[in-house]
């Protein structure tokens, strides 16, 4: 497997500065509950790159392999707190903005307020936006998995 062209980022140095930026933004949401959500709108979007980096992160925080192995399918498991589905369902919410005329319901948005402050909720809307910047640029240009860096 061949990437079709080094990463935008590497090219455009201006740009990671930038999403580097806007990742430590929102550094008060709680780590594996930011990784989750990079982790599932990753797989959403199909990125290897991703899925495979934030699926070893939640490794070295000692997530279980249930909880990582399970992520999509979040709804059907056991392995997730009230918060973290609020958060996961509001990630697969925000993710598929194309998918239904209501994209983000009253009812994810609610769900997910009445478990994250402003400050928490905005920082997980920042989370979500920047893990699909990150998906878009490493679908487009087919960045391997395993070779980032």
């Amino acid at each position: 497997m061949q990437a079709r062209m080094r990463n935008p980022v590497e090219i455009l140095p201006e740009a990671l500065k930038a999403l580097h930026a806007l990742d430590r933004s929102s550094e008060g949401l709680p780590y594996v509950t930011r990784k989750l959500v990079l982790l599932r709108a990753s797989q959403i979007n199909g990125c290897s790159v991703c899925v495979d980096m934030h699926a070893r992160e939640l490794k070295k925080a000692d997530q279980s392999d249930e909880r990582i192995f399970a992520v999509a399918a979040w709804r059907d498991t056991p392995w997730f707190n009230e918060a973290e589905r609020a958060a996961l369902a509001l990630t697969e919410a925000v993710t598929r903005l194309a998918d239904r005329p209501d994209p983000v319901s009253d009812e994810v948005w609610n769900e997910a307020a009445k478990h994250y402050d402003p400050p928490a909720l905005a920082a997980l809307l920042v989370q979500i936006a920047e893990i699909n910047v990150w998906n878009r640029l490493n679908v487009a240009v087919r960045q391997v998995a395993g070779r980032w860096g």
